[in-house]
């Protein structure tokens, strides 16, 4: 019992300092082991395999290479040496006192190359041996270098010399038992052969000091020998031969191991080491540089962005001023003219605004909103400028682009900021352009994120208090786009059509544009209103400005009618391209096709009149015939959209009958789009086919049956091909006058409707010589 616990007591501080060196590996310092013995560890760690430098340590830095970088597999035995293990460990567990066995298993753990193979050739070491002192094993060289080896390979140099002592202690407990026993039978014989007590107890003492000198001299030769075994084990391990080594080092680590054995490597000897890197293995670590820089900078960018799009600092001007009344020239209801019946309705929410109490006090309403629509360029921006600017009260603009963000929920915060600001400013008026952008119809197929500002502004509208003064404009070229719940009474309680200004509005639109315009007597304003029918109250003030720009550029001093009929043909043809180059043969071709349509126009019931024909290129066309209405147009009848297709058809039918079915050109393909438009509009929606009848048909409510699908489009190539037999006939008729406009157009390039009679009856008009000895002569007098 007594030997049993000293080996337990003498193994603890072995088993003890295993951990408290495991943990003080990755920290030690030169001062407590010698730099030798550390630098020996590095050399036999850079000389094993890659296997060997898997051994983890307590204390593991935290780096970007430790978190993305790959990891390395586990090192792991082939599945034949895990085999081989098996059978050898069955062996060596059946027979433990067997030697050659026990060591047999140790090798083949060493030659494993793993840490898990060192520790159990460490662990097995210590428990056959530790636990049963008597085993022979404990006594084996072979095997305790082996275990010394197994410490070498797991980091645990430290531990080499208390295994020494730990050995040393064991052998001589096992020794101690047998020595005291040899002592006691040679005292017992002395003592009966010997018959006087003085010589008893001279050989009892004579036998004590032989055994203490027997026990001694055998712990310092087992001493000596494990010592020795250590020293050859860290000598191995210096110079590169140690028995479970992977091969021989390298030259550099050959070196190293060279000057370590020199005694270099100390505080006052260093050692320089150069690493030298594997040729590109730079590019690795460039690649993963980049990668994480760019993903870095993408999640930086995406916060920068959120962070400036709703500080608003990248906004044209300070975010403050975002949604502040609109500064700049007061508009008032006499600038403002063609529209007069909107002024009408307008003018009681001017009163309003002045002076609500005249209407609450019957229990009026202020309206909520109001909505403007109407073509492009009517004046609903003006209008709405009109109405702030008669009442007095701020006026705050915003266009439904302005509330379309990239980010979710930027349009919705300004909507509030916007609502917020007229608040402030109150009795105030908002003007929403282009509403549509905003308060387009919602579907269920629309994401929520996408109906955030719309819920916004009617949220907005329908919120605030009915009588706080402010009213909200809105307006858009679409009504029929607009959400129904944004267009209902409650939020939007007016609507106001903004139409094309007829003959009387376009009169009073351009007597105010021409206030500051230096005009000819000649001028007639009826005549320009008449002659520009469908005109906008935009294009009028664009076809004046152009005028007069036209004049300044001649040199004139006034602008003539001649100047006002240069612009209307620039807005309604285009621009003339005088330099494009044009063969003879592509003008006469042109010029006849032109003049068909001119002739169709000129003698079809119910066309619109001929206003001027040009075989000179025109914007994107070769030549162009222009058509005007005598008069304003609200409804056009069966006849006046047979005559559209008519002409349209007049341009193909003209290159035919001149240059035969085989040379007619590309050319009409926008007449033919054009015809083609009509022809299906007057089948599908005027109900003009008498095989359809007075149906609807909308593409965008549902699919047309096939069967339907045919029978349209037979109608549709039976309006068109009836359209083009009529035409047909009619220039076979005047074939004739077809060649005399023809000639005239090659000649004078451009002619108006009284030219084109005059020519198509035979009559002279102008000589194209005098026309430029003309312009030749009023452009020296104007000089001079």
């Amino acid at each position: 019992m007594s030997s049993l616990l000293m080996v337990g007591l003498l193994r603890t501080p072995l088993r003890a300092q295993r951990p408290a060196f495991a943990s003080c590996v990755a920290l030690r310092n030169l001062s407590t082991f010698s730099s030798r013995t550390t630098l020996l560890h590095t050399s036999n760690l850079l000389r094993g395999s890659p296997k060997q430098l898997l051994a983890p340590t307590p204390i593991r830095t935290l780096s970007l290479g430790s978190i993305f970088g790959p990891r390395k597999p586990a090192s792991v035995p082939a599945p034949q040496v895990v085999a081989n293990i098996a059978a050898v460990e069955a062996a060596a567990d059946a027979n433990p006192q067997d030697v050659e066995k026990q060591v047999a298993l140790f090798e083949a753990l060493l030659g494993t190359n793993v840490k898990a193979g060192y520790d159990v050739v460490i662990s097995r070491w210590e428990r056959m041996c530790g636990f049963d002192p008597s085993n022979p094993l404990l006594k084996s060289d072979a095997a305790f270098r082996l275990y010394l080896t197994a410490l070498m390979k797991n980091g645990m140099e430290s531990s080499i010399n208390a295994a020494v002592r730990h050995r040393d202690s064991l052998l001589a407990i096992q020794s101690a038992p047998s020595t005291e026993a040899e002592t006691v039978e040679t005292a017992a014989a002395a003592s009966d052969a010997s018959a006087t007590p003085a010589a008893a107890e001279s050989t009892a003492t004579s036998a004590d000091a032989s055994a203490t000198a027997t026990s001694s001299t055998a712990s310092s030769t087992v001493a000596s020998s494990s010592q020795a075994i250590a020293e050859s084990v860290l000598a191995r391990a210096a110079t590169g031969t140690a028995p479970s080594s992977t091969g021989p080092l390298s030259a550099d680590m050959s070196k190293l191991a060279t000057a370590l054995t020199a005694g270099q490597g100390g505080p006052n000897n260093p050692i320089v080491v150069t690493l030298a890197e594997p040729k590109g293995s730079w590019i690795p670590r460039l690649v993963r540089f980049l990668v994480y820089s760019a993903v870095f900078t993408f999640f930086m960018l995406v916060v920068f962005s959120v962070l400036l799009e709703n500080s608003g600092l990248l906004k044209a001007g300070p975010r403050q001023a975002e949604f502040e009344p609109a500064a700049g020239k007061t508009y008032k209801f006499s600038d403002v003219h063609g529209v007069d019946e909107a002024k009408d309705e307008l003018q009681e929410v001017v009163m309003f605004l002045k002076d609500p109490t005249n209407f609450t006090a019957l229990g009026g309403k202020l309206p909520k909103g109001i909505l403007l629509t109407g073509p492009p360029g009517t004046g609903k921006t003006m209008l709405a400028r009109a109405v702030a600017g008669e009442a007095g009260v701020p006026f705050l603009f915003a266009s439904g682009s302005e509330f379309d963000e990239m980010f979710v929920g930027v349009g919705a915060k300004r909507m509030r900021e916007l609502f917020a600001a007229a608040r402030k400013k109150q009795p105030a008026i908002i003007f929403i352009d282009e509403l549509d952008a905003v308060g387009g119809r919602r579907t269920s197929r629309d994401s929520q994120y996408m109906r955030q500002t719309l819920n916004q502004l009617l949220t907005e509208m329908d919120g605030f208090l009915q009588n706080d003064g402010i009213i909200v404009i809105g307006a858009t070229n679409f009504p029929d786009s607009l959400d129904p719940a944004l267009v209902r009474p409650g939020r939007f309680d007016r609507h106001i059509a903004v139409p094309l200004p007829d003959v009387r509005g376009r009169t009073q639109i351009l007597k105010h544009h021409m206030q500051n315009i230096v005009t000819e007597s000649e001028v007639n304003l009826m005549v320009l209103a008449r002659g520009t029918p469908g005109f906008s109250g935009a294009d009028l003030q664009n076809m004046v400005n152009m005028a007069a720009v036209q004049a300044s550029r001649e040199g004139a001093s006034a602008v003539n009618l001649k100047h006002f009929e240069w612009a209307k043909d620039r807005i309604v043809m285009g621009a003339e391209r005088k330099s494009a180059f044009i063969s003879d043969h592509v003008k006469k071709l042109t010029a006849y096709h032109e003049g068909g349509h001119a002739l169709v126009a000129l003698y079809t019931d119910g066309a619109m009149p001929l206003h001027k024909v040009t075989c000179v290129p025109r914007g994107h066309a070769l030549g162009v015939t222009s058509q005007l209405p005598e008069d304003d147009m609200y409804s056009r009848s069966f006849k006046e959209y047979l005559a559209d297709i008519d002409v349209c058809m007049g341009g193909r039918v003209a290159e035919e009958l001149a240059y035969g079915p085989e040379n007619v050109t590309s050319g009409a393909s926008s007449d033919i789009t054009k015809a083609t438009n009509i022809a299906r509009s007057m089948v599908k929606k005027w109900g003009f086919s008498a095989k359809i009848g007075p149906v609807y048909f909308n593409d965008r409510d549902g699919p047309i049956s096939p069967s339907k699908q045919d029978e349209i489009e037979t109608e549709v190539r039976k309006i068109l091909t009836s359209g083009e037999s009529r035409v047909h006939n009619l220039l076979k008729a005047k074939e004739v006058e077809l060649h005399r406009l023809a000639a005239a157009l090659v000649e004078h390039e451009t002619l108006d409707a009284e030219e084109v009679r005059k020519v198509v009856k035979g009559e002279q008009i102008r000589n194209i010589t005098e026309v430029i000895q003309e312009d030749l002569s009023r452009m020296s007098s104007e000089s001079s």
